[in-house]
């Protein structure tokens, strides 16, 4: 049985050198439990002839990983072999990387591709000896394998479908794609993002640096008005900012409910449904960077809205399938009045926004009064028990784990945006409330400092703490100045307000 080698060079297996090349790795691992000599038998066993090098070190790390659950150390043998394996597949040299990137030809189409911005690369050229010996390569052994291979098919950078960054090349990318000429703020960023005390959020990791440099991670919007124009504008803002790797959340409270008349045609609506049956399909056809991951939307409706029962059972796996819509997120955007009703068993009045309109640009006190003026109105299109729906959301998150609970009243009371409007919705995380409008879409740029990594001789580093945090919000908001906004409403909103979200892990 033979090997082929990096080179292309054939030469028979050698069980020998198979258990040394683990052996080399096993370092500092707990060798009570973790032995080379049988991760190398069963590496043996599923080798085969012509097995190239680069397979039969993916065979092992794999292998290593499978017998995780014996030890753990087992799972950083196999995160060693993997960065081992990608190391000798790739250039030492960032500089020459680089170059590789901004060379890209796409072979079919005859035509330069280029991975790298031109204003990168000619920074990286002008600097390159003081960035090449700047990256400590050592510091890729410090991923768990899960880590690492999550790193390896989404992050590290293709050429001709083949990986040709390694880690540390990435975070040098990334710290020059934010600071650009600012070296020393390059420097610094990188050795933090290398030695781990905080990381950037996903969307800067993958486009910081390219021709497209979008660095946001949330984005935000409201229905541009309940019109055909207005839905379909949406709906092209949301497959730009897919395509540029933001997760979206979106407010969809003003557009009107099934039956509800339509001026233009003289018809009837068909309601929010088949709408959002349209932003399914465009989430699945408009993944994340082009097959990173999988497009997001998280879509918010307020529980006063005449289509809300459908909308609970949008993810359900039963019942017609042009009334289901599986592949996006829902989310419930509820204020006090209904959770009061709730806990005293009323009833609930369900309304069309078009014939009830305003209840989702208002909050609070203004909001209950301009709610029971319309139920005194008679304008309601369906009365029922508050806990009839409530017990309907229960169903629905029981069977799909949706939809995400958030407080309209609570969030537009504590918001530090309320003298710019009613607050509408949060993201597809639920962990930012920013304002939003037809002209403005919110926007957040995300980063998350590891706080064990503070954590030295069982005392917490404070000094270290404030000089990392310093960095950080520094480079958030060189992110504001420096991103790619797919549509120009993005840039008015981070512009206008320079929102930033700096959380914690661990």
């Amino acid at each position: 049985m033979q090997v082929i080698k990096r080179n292309g060079k054939r030469e028979s297996v050698k069980f020998d050198k198979i258990t040394a090349r683990i052996e080399k790795l096993c370092y500092g691992l707990d060798r009570r439990f973790v032995n080379s000599i049988d991760v190398a038998k069963k590496v043996i066993e599923g080798l085969f002839d012509g097995v190239s090098t680069t397979e039969l070190d993916n065979l092992a790390a794999e292998t290593a990983a499978s017998l995780t659950v014996k030890h753990p150390d087992f799972a950083l043998l196999a995160s060693r072999i993997a960065v081992s394996n990608l190391h000798k597949n790739t250039i030492k040299s960032f500089s020459k990387t680089m170059h590789l990137l901004y060379e890209c030809v796409d072979k079919k189409a005859g035509k330069k591709a280029p991975l790298l911005s031109e204003d990168v690369w000619a920074i990286i050229q002008e600097h390159a000896e003081l960035l090449d010996s700047t990256i400590i390569y050592d510091r890729d052994y410090g991923f768990d394998y899960f880590g690492f291979k999550t790193l390896e098919k989404s992050y590290l950078l293709k050429v001709d479908g083949k990986v040709v960054e390694r880690p540390q090349h990435m975070y040098m990318r990334v710290a020059i794609g934010i600071h650009k000429n600012d070296i020393e703020s390059v420097i610094s960023t990188y050795h933090m993002m290398s030695e781990r005390w905080f990381t950037h959020a996903t969307p800067t990791l993958f486009n910081a640096g390219t021709p497209k440099p979008q660095m946001s991670s949330c984005f935000l919007l409201t229905m541009k008005e309940d019109s055909i124009d207005g839905i379909y504008d949406t709906l092209k803002q949301t497959a730009k900012i897919s395509q540029s790797a933001g997760g979206i959340g979106l407010a969809i409270h003003g557009i009107r409910a099934t039956g509800s008349y339509i001026g233009g045609t003289n018809g009837t609506s068909n309601g929010i449904i088949p709408m959002l049956r349209v932003y399914n399909d465009t989430a699945r056809y408009v993944d994340q960077g082009g097959g990173k991951r999988k497009g997001a939307f998280a879509v918010y409706l307020e529980p006063w809205h005449a289509d809300v029962f459908e909308f609970l059972d949008l993810r359900k796996n039963h019942g017609k399938e042009e009334m289901r819509a599986r592949d996006l997120f829902y989310a419930l955007w509820i204020c006090d009045l209904f959770m009061r009703r709730v806990e005293a068993n009323e009833n609930w009045s369900l309304f069309c926004p078009h014939e009830a309109p305003g209840l989702h640009e208002c909050w609070g006190e203004e909001f209950e009064a301009l709610y029971e003026r319309y139920e005194k109105e008679g304008r309601a299109r369906r009365v029922v028990k508050a806990q009839d729906l409530w017990f309907a959301i229960l169903d629905a998150q029981i069977e799909t784990g949706t939809p995400y609970m958030l407080y309209k009243d609570a969030a537009n009371r504590k918001s530090n945006q309320q003298n710019l409007g009613t607050i509408k919705s949060s993201n597809l995380c639920t962990e930012i409330m920013e304002f939003t409008s037809p002209d403005e879409v919110a926007v957040c740029n995300l980063a998350s400092l590891a706080l064990p990594r503070f954590v030295i001789d069982r005392k917490f580093d404070h000094d270290k703490l404030y000089e990392v945090t310093y960095q950080v919000t520094k480079n958030l908001n060189k992110i504001i100045d420096n991103n790619y906004y797919p549509v120009e409403e993005a840039r008015n909103s981070n512009v206008r307000h320079r929102p930033i979200g700096l959380g914690v892990q661990g």
